[in-house]
């Protein structure tokens, strides 16, 4: 990589027009690379290394030792971000995460209450407790595969054993030492154990990279504000080192306590209705210190939330050290006790401790609630109209975190017992096979039900988008009054104006979404509790119509699991070796990891902790030496990740910086699903403190749209297409650019050289045009 030289000393740039001007480019979703930003294929990096950097065109590199040359333009500098979520090929495997990270959005979800504090302490503390029980599930999917159906059920069985060559000495048709059911699951018991350790090395790693990112620093003494200053100005909101450990060592004692029961529960059931007292008496001994252990694992995860007032360089030894290590030797002790000698025992059926799934999904289901009465309280004491869900997406995206990964866990379930069972429906033959246990049949069978609910919901959608576009056309035309009218063009622009609003109604989609998911989810258990069988058995000697019901949603429903995890597999795979495909995974990742691991330390990395601070400090050094004007452009993501940075600088340096966002989501998508931290009080303090701010948006983006904050903020909408027809300016017809290129339109041009005038005269712009409709093409 090639570097630029170290800028000139700063008492010799200064310009007479107030220092030389910076214009910062962020990029949004997707990422771009240094040469597209600056639109120069000659790029050096200013600074930063191969995961996020500043670059410049290389005739920029000592733009600061020659400021005459800029008198009339600003220096381009690009912040190139986009290796924190879509770098090397190890990133595909975050999409094993997503349920971590969907649970971690809704800490972040509460209503903009500040009061009362307990109902704000308890909001976070519920969100914790389901992100633990996540990772309870999904180890426990784990345990399942390894020690009940390989371990307990295949290699416990002739029939299976001798069909497949792999379980070879587990088998109990050799009748070797590894025969005994406790010594086989003893040794499956290291599938999870692996599985926990993993997602404690990729946490402890990405932990080192990311929350261990320092911030600028604590600007608030300087500031002296006269009330409480909004979440993203503290100085420890983006250093999560200290809350992160402490989960993740008790996530991770979690998954080793969650391995140790699973082997234990079995050993000690087979115990108690034995002649030995010493074996019963270790099982009891071993059962209730597991009970100990996982109720100091939840103490811990609910004792302390996150530390924001200041920079917490702390770190709870006892916990992030002790807890762990404790655990795994619970583990150890688990699984010497199952490879006690135990000639008589014979492993049949499912592994004893199956219905702790049940009592898991009734966990959630009652925790999910809990969140919703929380969630509510906290909305009466401040609501909100454009709230989504008014105060409910927390509670909405929790359970739709526990249906990803009941279906994820399930799935992986479902397809193992079909293969090991050489695709024979599981369940349908015990005798022989019993499967997995009945609930996540049950789980996998309501997919039909809730593919059905939908399909109306999507169609009033689609209706509903057909008559808005229809009823925009002629608004179409008075967008644009001197062109000739052309029916297939207006269509398409009012198509695309359409299509963008339905952004807008998302938040109605996910609701109905998650609140099916809930009703279902409960009848799923209530029917494998009530039956104890799957749904085609449990039907048997129904009427006719009943039974072939039964039969084929359990059917439909393992199709579509094994659909969705055959996919899942496709596309994980495709996005380790194809670079094109990881990038749309890191799209994702770009939405939905910018806020820190708060709930769950398993959970994707937030690269805000590293892009955030690299930003602030960026700006607060630049202007501090070359005394410049400086404006921070961002566009979609970026333009979050700007005003994020912006909040974080010190008064002074403020007052040098302009914010220019566009294709901006901080209020359509942020300010709606984040009231607390992107609400209408946090924006107008922004707009408030920074010293000029444009925002500029379209009503063919789906994605951006105004802020809202009052003043002369919003610009917009912009023409889109900037051209109808064809004209001279445009002989060939204009794209539709919905999203993307706002620095093609002129107006791009003419809003960043009146905010870098604002910032020369040290006055906020005033523009002429204010009783103009907002709508321009240049």
């Amino acid at each position: 990589m090639t570097r630029a030289p170290a800028a000139g000393q700063a008492g010799a740039v200064a310009a007479e027009n107030g220092g030389p001007a910076l214009e910062l480019l962020v990029h949004g979703v997707g990422g771009a690379s240094p040469q597209q930003m600056l639109g120069d294929p000659r790029t050096v990096c200013v600074t930063g290394d191969d995961t996020a950097a500043i670059y410049r065109r290389s005739e920029d590199a000592d733009a600061e030792a020659h400021p005459d040359r800029y008198r009339d333009r600003p220096v381009p500098e690009a912040y190139v971000w986009c290796n924190l979520t879509s770098g090397n090929s190890a990133r595909a495997l975050w999409l094993l995460l997503l349920p971590f990270m969907v649970i971690n959005l809704a800490h972040w979800m509460r209503p903009p209450a500040h009061e009362p504090h307990w109902a704000i302490r308890l909001y976070g503390v519920l969100v914790r407790l389901i992100a633990l029980s996540l990772t309870v599930l999904l180890v426990a999917a784990a345990c399942e595969v390894a020690l009940d159906l390989t371990a307990w059920q295949c290699a416990g069985s002739v029939a299976c054993s001798r069909s497949w060559s792999w379980p070879g000495f587990l088998s109990v048709a050799h009748h070797g030492w590894w025969a005994q059911p406790g010594r086989r699951l003893a040794l499956a018991a290291l599938a999870p154990t692996g599985l926990t350790v993993l997602l404690w090395y990729l946490s402890n790693r990405t932990w080192s990279a990311y929350e261990s990112q320092q911030p600028l620093g604590d600007t608030s003494a300087e500031d002296s504000p006269p009330a409480p200053r909004p979440a993203f100005s503290r100085p420890g909101f983006w250093y999560g080192r200290r809350l992160v450990a402490r989960l993740r060592a008790a996530h991770t004692a979690a998954g080793f306590l969650t391995t140790a029961a699973a082997v234990t529960v079995a050993a000690a059931r087979y115990d108690h209705d034995s002649t030995s007292a010493v074996r019963e008496t270790l099982g009891l001994l071993l059962e209730s210190t597991l009970v100990v252990a996982g109720l100091v694992v939840v103490a811990v995860v609910c004792r302390r939330g996150r530390t924001e007032s200041h920079l917490d360089e702390r770190l709870d030894r006892a916990v992030t050290a002790w807890l762990p290590a404790t655990s795994l030797a619970l583990l150890a002790l688990a699984l010497l006790y199952a490879s006690w000698g135990r000639p008589d025992w014979a492993s049949a059926g499912t592994l004893p401790g199956d219905r702790a799934f049940g009592i898991l999904a009734f966990s959630q289901g009652a925790l999910v609630v809990a969140l919703a009465a929380v969630a509510k309280h906290l909305r009466r004491r401040a609501p909100g109209e454009r709230t989504a869900l008014r105060g409910l997406g927390g509670p909405a995206v929790a359970m739709l975190a526990c249906a990803l990964g009941g279906v994820m866990t399930g799935g992986v379930a479902q397809r193992v017992s079909d293969w090991l069972d050489h695709d024979a429906t599981p369940g349908m033959n015990p005798s022989a096979y019993h499967g997995p246990p009945p609930l996540l049949t049950w789980q996998a069978s309501v997919i039909p039900a809730l593919i059905v609910l939908l399909v109306p919901v999507l169609l009033y959608f689609g209706v509903r988008t057909w008559r808005t576009a229809r009823a925009d056309e002629p608004r179409v035309m008075a967008d644009y009054p001197t062109e000739r009218p052309d029916t297939a063009r207006t269509r398409r622009i009012a198509a695309a104006r359409a299509m963008a609003g339905l952004t807008d109604r998302a938040p109605l989609f996910l609701g109905i979404v998650s609140g099916a998911s809930l009703l279902l989810g409960a009848a799923a258990l209530v029917g494998a509790w009530w039956a104890g069988e799957v749904p085609a058995r449990a039907a048997d000697g129904a009427p006719a119509p009943v039974g072939f019901a039964a039969d084929a949603v359990q059917s439909l429903g393992s199709w579509c699991t094994g659909l969705g995890f055959l996919l899942f597999v496709t596309w994980g795979r495709r996005a380790y070796k194809d670079a094109a495909a990881r990038r749309t995974v890191g799209i994702l990742w770009d939405v939905g990891t910018f806020w820190p691991r708060a709930a769950h330390p398993f959970a994707p990395p937030c690269y805000a902790e590293r892009a955030v601070p690299d930003l602030a400090w960026r700006m607060n050094t630049w202007t501090g030496r070359t005394g410049g004007r400086l404006v921070i452009s961002g566009h979609s993501q970026g333009s979050v990740l700007a005003a994020a940075a912006v909040w974080q600088l010190p008064a002074a340096t403020r007052r040098r910086v302009a914010l220019l966002t566009y294709g901006c989501p901080v209020e359509r998508l942020y300010g709606r699903w984040f009231p607390t931290y992107f609400g209408p009080a946090p924006l107008a303090a922004l707009h408030q403190e920074v010293h000029c701010w444009r925002n500029l948006w379209r009503a063919t983006d789906p994605i951006g749209g105004p802020v809202r904050t009052g003043g002369d903020v919003d610009k917009g909408p912009l023409l889109d297409p900037v051209a109808y027809g064809r004209t001279s300016t445009h002989p060939l017809p204009a794209p539709i650019l919905g999203h993307s290129d706002y620095q093609a339109d002129p107006v791009f041009a003419r809003e960043r050289a009146l905010l870098l005038a604002a910032l020369a005269s040290g006055l906020p712009n005033q523009r002429s045009d204010q009783g103009s409709s907002g709508r321009s093409s240049g």
